[in-house]
């Protein structure tokens, strides 16, 4: 079994069981890398408050040769929550290991071609397709997952996407996190709520104002045009449920809907 550092801070009251279990997972997490891992850090905290549902809080960094892999939990017992600590990391070590397989090739996307772990943050600049030409390519459809702000922010971070859809766990409704140019996070919700649970975050979360607009797909890729931005999170005006429409670097539009909706072509 891999031989690493793994530095643990607890905060409320963090049984030494779980952090021995939890030193235990995250060394296993070893074997899955097919280089070096420095080091890991892992926070686990108990919330004391019995209004919060799931108080169990697991977090962990994974230095892989100075590529750091990230990823929030949060369930109703400590070893749920470190159980599904072990299982996102292990899927990110998986993922990068395929980044470098020979399949890969140079690790960089040829030219019109879209890969999933390019979403979005590493594709090349836009190609300046006309208009007229531009069409919805890409229909990719995501169980979403129901979690906090904070929590959605590690996600995507660890995904190492430019923006991530998620259901608010406090809300019910669809929401997105975003990188904003000056460092910081956005949130875009369906019906913003400026409440005090954002300065609780782990990050610093700008809400934007704006409730999301509801579209249909033709005016939601319009209003991209029109816009000049990567992307516009709407509802959608037939099931009312959180979309996004996004730039693929090929020019062509990609669309993201929730998985237990139909994302055929219209």
């Amino acid at each position: 079994m891999a031989d690493f550092p793994i530095q643990v801070t607890t905060r409320g009251p963090v049984t030494r069981r779980a952090e021995e279990y939890a030193v235990e997972k995250i060394r296993r997490l070893g074997r899955f890398a097919d280089r070096e891992v420095l080091m890991a850090r892992v926070t686990l905290t108990e919330e004391t408050n019995p209004a919060v549902e799931r108080h169990a809080v697991a977090k962990a960094s994974l230095d892989v040769s100075g590529r750091v892999l990230r990823a929030h939990v949060a369930a109703e017992a400590m070893d749920e929550a470190v159980d599904a600590l072990e299982e996102r990391l292990r899927r990110q070590l998986e993922r990068l290991s395929e980044e470098r397989g020979p399949h890969r090739g140079s690790g960089e996307p040829e030219p019109g071609e879209w890969r999933h772990s390019y979403l979005p943050s590493r594709r090349p600049p836009y190609f300046p397709r006309p208009v007229e030409e531009r069409q919805v390519v890409a229909h990719k459809s995501f169980a979403l997952a129901t979690m906090l702000p904070d929590e959605a922010v590690y996600e995507m971070e660890a995904l190492d996407y430019d923006f991530f859809l998620f259901t608010d766990a406090e809300t019910g409704e669809d929401a997105l996190v975003h990188r904003r140019e000056d460092g910081t996070y956005g949130l875009m919700q369906i019906t913003p709520s400026g409440d005090e649970r954002l300065a609780r975050c782990a990050f610093p979360l700008v809400l934007d104002p704006a409730p999301a607009p509801e579209l249909t797909l033709e005016q939601a890729t319009a209003r991209l045009d029109a816009s000049g931005e990567p992307f516009v999170f709407y509802v959608d005006a037939e099931t009312g449920r959180g979309n996004v429409v996004y730039r693929r670097y090929d020019g062509h539009y990609g669309r993201i809907v929730p998985a237990d909706l139909p994302a055929a072509v219209p």
